[in-house]
């Protein structure tokens, strides 16, 4: 069982601003902390091997390239043990975002995009609900996302 590494406020700072933005210079950063360049490189590797951090990633805004239907879908299984195989058939549907398994009354939660209502039945209908081991779904459509941001210490 590895450790946990322990972070400090200048370990914070520095997520903060990769949080913003994943592409800030090193050096940007090191002058906000206070400390050299190689300082905040040695600290970012130490982030990244304890698994504090991993890559970064460009985020493309549904919205901008046509997906105007975001919707949450809970999944009702047939029976509990079937779960993995069907999130790997649900892994294959590119309109699904997330997928997370839950307690309560859904087995699954997911997070799906679609370009409209049209499209998000088809993905339920044809799709979501085809998939063996799937019982039905209950869905929810995103009116407007209120809060939109990463997770931050």
């Amino acid at each position: 069982m590895s450790k946990k590494l322990q972070i400090d406020a200048t370990d914070r700072k520095i997520l903060s601003f990769l949080i913003k933005n994943a592409r800030t210079p090193f050096l940007e950063i090191a002058r906000a902390c206070g400390i050299s360049g190689a300082a905040i490189h040695q600290r970012y590797n130490k982030l990244e091997e304890s698994g504090i951090i991993s890559g970064s990633k460009f985020t493309i805004k549904p919205k901008a390239v046509g997906y105007d239907i975001c919707a949450f879908v809970g999944v009702y299984l047939e029976k509990a043990h079937v779960y993995k195989n069907v999130i790997r058939d649900i892994d294959k549907i590119p309109e699904v975002t997330e997928c997370h398994f839950t307690t309560g009354t859904w087995a699954l939660l997911l997070k799906i995009y679609c370009t409209d209502n049209q499209h998000l039945m088809n993905v339920l209908v044809n799709t979501i609900q085809n998939i063996p081991g799937v019982g039905r779904t209950e869905t929810f459509i995103s009116l407007d996302q209120t809060i939109d941001r990463e997770f931050s210490i």
